[in-house]
């Protein structure tokens, strides 16, 4: 059964409208937001889900994280009075703290249900693996309030699905459904309300059969190569290649193919 999580730094000993869980029997961690009813993201609590990754990252017992959350929503998105309120200094770390996903060197899943909006849609572009809910709505509403995103949002976007469906969603404000998120590349899968977290589980488990330190690799690559040159991509993917053929887990998994059986990784 899940339990709380323990960390380490002093600085996430309560935690502003999140908890933390830790499922040891099948390696995973869950950040799940919990402030009802819509799972408003505060200033406090970006820096802390930085902190969290970063932990996160660190811990060996950990293999797969799930961004999740309570109620019908994944989050609203932002505490807008927060940002009038926050340092400049402050409000120039958001894109860091919501990139930490991304900078995490295990696989990320975001699920989500209901409203995603603002920093609650960017910090699941920010995630490996998006499942969405068939009730999913995505937006990044910040041009009501005079305002642009500002946490990576319309730059992870464009990236994404091209300049003009990121102008359609950025600049009218536009909502669009889980269904049409993943017909445009941004879910990774969408399905019934009522199966997302089954697809998240299945999902775990097949990452966990994989090697870690592949896993790594291939994340890591194909985030530094994203905005790279062909050649150079291939050039990198080539070392990467190179250096993996001398782990102990392509030699298990070799040894493993050969003779019918599932590989036994250690992630070395």
């Amino acid at each position: 059964m899940p339990t709380t999580y323990d960390f380490k730094n002093p600085r996430l000993a309560a935690l502003d409208g999140f908890r933390v869980e830790i499922d040891a029997a099948n390696e995973r961690a869950d950040i799940i937001l919990s402030r009802p009813p819509y799972n408003v993201i505060s200033m406090a609590a970006r820096d802390q889900l930085r902190l969290v990754f970063e932990e996160l990252d660190e811990d060996a017992a950990v293999r797969v994280v799930v961004l999740r959350s309570d109620g019908k929503d994944f989050s609203s998105g932002g505490d807008i009075r927060g940002f009038l309120e926050a340092s400049p200094e402050h409000v120039s770390k958001l894109a860091w703290n919501i990139a930490a996903p991304a900078r995490c060197s295990k696989p990320v899943i975001a699920a989500n249900r209901g409203y995603a909006f603002g920093v609650g849609f960017e910090i699941s572009l920010a995630c490996d693996f998006r499942i969405a809910s068939e009730t999913a709505q995505y937006a990044l509403p910040e041009q009501k309030l005079g305002q642009i995103p500002g946490s990576g949002g319309s730059a992870r976007l464009q990236k994404i699905v091209g300049v003009t469906r990121t102008k359609h969603i950025v600049m009218r404000s536009k909502r669009i459904s889980g269904r049409q998120a993943y017909d445009w590349g941004i879910a990774t899968e969408v399905v019934a309300d009522d199966q997302l977290e089954a697809t998240v589980d299945a999902l775990v488990q097949e990452l966990r059969e994989f090697s870690p330190i592949a896993q790594r690799t291939a994340k890591k690559l194909l985030n530094d190569t994203d905005d790279a040159l062909l050649s150079i991509a291939i050039e990198l993917e080539g070392h990467c290649y190179s250096r993996l053929r001398t782990s102990d887990d392509f030699r298990e998994g070799v040894e493993a193919f050969h003779a019918k059986r599932a590989p036994a990784f250690v992630g070395s």
